[in-house]
Formats: structure tokens, sequence, C-alpha cells
């Protein structure tokens, strides 16, 4: 019986059929355009082995098989499996797909919580693996021990291969979180460099502490109170957590917004269409159930965040909320802040005969605002964090995004041009960055201009005032964008059960990449 196998496995040897030679012809020439797309010219070593796998057969590559022991060829065979799919679904998620799940609402209405994206990444070009001894469906830790997924050495240069397209405005895009860099590892949904701010801010009594002296007071604090924050890492750029937004400035592009519109070079663009903002609700006779706020598609999250209902009947009547929302008779009148809405869900609220008046809660402010004569409200930690500004609720100031191949010159408003690039230039494009008695120092030379080697992005969350996004934490480099959503192939509602609704039908198989 030995004897008879041995004959076939030479047989074999001798006379690939048919099948084997396909095979082989298919991966090799897979191989040749694999090298062609991304120029790794030693990928094709690969190709005799391909044949000697499939023609050849010098090497017993399945020797194995003939093992005598049945257990141990059941263990083999399992081995052999999983590391052919360890292998594919690497090599799939490096080049070409990867599955990418919406974790918060950032997006919405555009894009929901639950929705699971088919993210493409030969539409603008996929990255060269920079991190290469990874797990594949391990963004950067090992569930359950909680240890990292990945090793940080070897750390290979960045290089993207050439794409089906490139980044246009309004496009949704998944990209590594720039501002992860570094993280607490028990506030892992907080950005570092916030905690470090707000850790400086709370012992000062006078707040006369400037943002760069919170910021560089903070961090010991955080560094040392491991209890509270944990303790504290460095990741990879392909590692940090990936986010999804709308790309609404270009390289070279100078971006602002004013009255919740953002500009473009001094021009207004379109908002999206279910870009969605905070309101001021009035209603009168009796409050609004949650039954009337989800039927018109606020989420549970969004409804919980909704304030508790004012009495506006038990303010003073001089009071500056009286002179906005006047009451209308004798019946109770109710006050909602933080309704967040999208401009179809606040006419259809309109119709409602029980609502009195809507207002978006940053015209509100800023009337306040202008009524005062003096900024009393302003909005927090924006970009650039480490400069000290006054913005109105709804605006951010002019900003320009840098582009390959510009110059930027530090010779007018250095300080706020230090704290604007100084991140571009040190931790982005790896230089050493100095600045110090009012000059700039880069590499260790005094420097009156640089120029950019990446181009550089600003995304912003459609839920506007609910988003985490380039008005806190700055630009996009282009070598951490991973990819463009293509479709949702499912979407779970986990606000509803499995037999009342969880499976949103009308959204499978629906665009990814929403206008």
């Amino acid at each position: 019986m030995e004897k008879t196998t041995d004959q076939n496995n030479k047989s074999e040897k001798r006379k690939p059929g048919i099948r084997q030679w396909i095979y082989a012809i298919i991966a090799c020439v897979l191989c040749v355009l694999f090298v062609l797309w991304t120029g790794y010219w030693a990928v094709l070593i690969l190709i005799p082995v391909f044949i000697d796998i499939y023609i050849t057969k010098f090497i017993p590559w399945s020797g194995w098989r003939n093992a005598k022991n049945p257990s141990l060829r059941k263990v083999l065979d399992w081995v052999d499996a999983i590391l052919f799919a360890l292998v594919g679904v690497w090599i799939i998620n490096t080049f070409f797909f990867q599955n990418y799940q919406i974790p918060s609402s950032s997006l919405e209405k555009s894009l929901l919580v639950g929705d699971f994206l088919c993210v493409s990444k030969v539409s603008y070009g996929a990255r060269s693996p920079m991190t290469p001894l990874s797990l594949p469906l391990m963004q950067h830790t090992f569930p359950v021990f909680g240890i990292k997924s990945y090793l940080e050495k070897p750390q290979l240069e960045y290089k993207r291969f050439k794409g089906t397209g490139q980044i246009e405005r309004n496009d949704i895009v998944v990209f590594n979180y720039p501002s992860g860099d570094t993280v607490a590892v028990n506030m892992q949904n907080r950005d570092y460099y916030l905690l470090c701010k707000d850790a400086g801010s709370v012992s000062d009594v006078t707040n006369q502490r400037s943002n760069i002296q919170s910021i560089n007071e903070g961090r010991p604090i955080v560094h040392a109170r491991k209890d509270v924050y944990g303790d504290i890492v460095y990741r990879p750029v392909d590692r940090r957590e990936n986010y999804v937004k709308r790309c609404v400035g270009l390289p070279g592009e100078t971006i602002s917004i004013k009255d919740d519109i953002v500009n473009i070079d001094g021009k207004p663009i379109e908002s999206p269409k279910e870009m969605q903002l905070f309101y001021f609700v009035q209603v009168s006779g009796q409050p609004i159930s949650p039954s009337t706020f989800s039927a018109l598609g606020i989420s549970e999250d969004d409804i919980k965040s909704i304030s508790t209902p004012y009495d506006l009947n038990a303010i003073d009547t001089t009071s500056v909320w009286r002179q906005f929302f006047p009451t209308y008779g004798s019946d109770v009148e109710y006050l909602y802040s933080h309704v967040n809405m999208t401009k179809g869900m606040v006419e259809e609220l309109k119709q409602k005969p029980f609502v009195k008046k809507v207002i978006p809660l940053n015209e509100y402010y800023r009337s306040i605002n202008a009524l005062n004569g003096m900024p009393l409200y302003a909005q927090q930690d924006i970009y650039p964090i480490t400069y000290d500004m006054k913005v109105a609720p709804g605006d951010f100031p002019d900003l320009w995004i840098p582009a390959k191949g510009e110059t930027i010159k530090f010779d007018t408003d250095v300080d706020y041009k230090v704290a604007a690039y100084a991140r571009c230039i040190k931790n982005y494009e790896h230089n050493e960055f100095d600045y110090r008695d009012g000059k700039v120092y880069i590499n260790g030379e005094q420097a009156d201009s640089y120029t950019f080697k990446f181009d550089y992005f600003f995304m912003m969350g459609d839920n506007r005032d609910n988003s985490a996004d380039s008005r806190s934490w700055g630009f996009v480099p282009e070598d951490h964008i991973v990819g463009k959503p293509l479709f949702i192939w499912l979407s779970l509602d986990k606000d509803k059960g499995w037999f009342s609704g969880r499976i949103r039908w009308d959204r499978l198989f629906t665009t990814g990449n929403k206008k």
C-alpha cells in the first residue's frame, strides 16, 4: 500500500494536470500585476515558488499530509487553513478592502450608528504596510488580554500606491485619527492633548493660565495619575483609531465657518443635505413626549442629550430668556435645548400645533453676545488649542490648509502660525521644531519659512454641534488616509430588538458616500 502511494506521488510530480497549470498561471499573473501596481519588485521571488507548488514540486509543500498519525494530520490541516485565511485577510485588509463600523453619531443622518461599511482602499490608493507585523482584524489591541496586536518594529516609510481617484470635497473619508498618536489607555475615547489641557486647567483658580501653559502643566499630571488615566502609550500612524468624517477643505484652500456655513476661500459652499444642528424648541401646554422625538427620527442617544425642559413661566420676565422666548398665554410654556435635527426635521416639528418657536442654538448664543456687546458665549477647544482665542458659537476663523510643495512664511502672525502648523512640521513630517524668543527653529536652524511635504485635509461631521473633528484637532495628513466607504453591507439599530426593526433593511447595500 505504501509503495502504491509513493508511486502515485511520483506520478503526480511528473505529470501536473491542466488544473495545476491554470492555478500556476493565475498565481503568476496576479503576482506580476501586484508588482506593477506597488513597485515591490522583491515579490517576484514568489513566481518560482508558485511554479514549484503547482508544477515542478521539488519541495514537498504539503508533505505533512502524508503523516501516519491521523490526529497530527488533522491538527496540521487546521493550522494550514487558519494560516491561509489569516494571510488572505491581511492582504485584502491591507491593499484592497476593509470593514468599518460607525461607532458614533458624528455623521448622522448621513451615516448612522450601527452602519457597517465596506471601505475601498484602492479608491484613493492603498498605503504600503507601515506597521507590517500586526494581526489582521485588530486595529491596535488584542481583545480580552488588552495587549498590543502589533509589533512596533520594523516601521516602514509611508508610500501610497496609485488609486482610482483622489479625495474630493464632500467625500466621506475613513482615516487614522491624527491626534491619536498618544493615548491614555483608561480614556481612549478622549483626546490626549485635551486631557492634558483640562488637567492643567483644574488647578488654575485664577483662570489666568494660557492654553499652552495648561497643556504643559497638565501633561505630568496625566502621566502621574495612572489610577485615573492608565498608561500613556504611543501608536504608529496606521495603528491609530479609525475615524470617518466628511472632507470639507482640500489642500491649499482657506477654510472658515460663519453662522454655521462653511466658506472656502471666502465663498460659502453648500451644506450636506442631512446636516444637523442643535436647536431650542419652545412648546405650549405640555412637554414633548419621547415618542414624538423618536417619530421625528431623533436617536435614543440624542434624546438623552436633550435638556430637561425649562418652565418659562417660572423665569423672571426681565430675564434675557424671556426676550427671546416670550410666553403666549395662560398655558405653561416649556423650552428644550440641544434638540439635534436636520432642516427637514425642523420643518416637520414646526407643523405641530403646540410648537411655538424653533431656533438654532448657535444663533441664540450669537444674539446674546450681540445684545451684551461682548462674547459671553464662546466655543472651547477650537484648533489650534495651544492658541488663546474666543470664537463665537457656529464660527471658525480663517485657516489655510497646507498643501504639498506649498511654503508658509513666518513673517507675520508668527505666534498663530506656530500654533497652527507646528504639529504638521514636527509630528507628521518628523522635523525637530522649536519656537523661542519669537523665532522658529527647524532641525536646529533658524527658519523664516517651511515647505510642506504632505497634502492635508479638513474633516468635519454632518452632526455639526456634536462632532469632534478638524475644528478641534486640526488637519488630517495624507499618510493618515485609509479609504473611501463604498456601501453599507449591514445596518443595526441598537435601540430596537431583533424582531422589531433592529436590521435597517432599507440601508443595506446603499452607498456609503452619501452627499
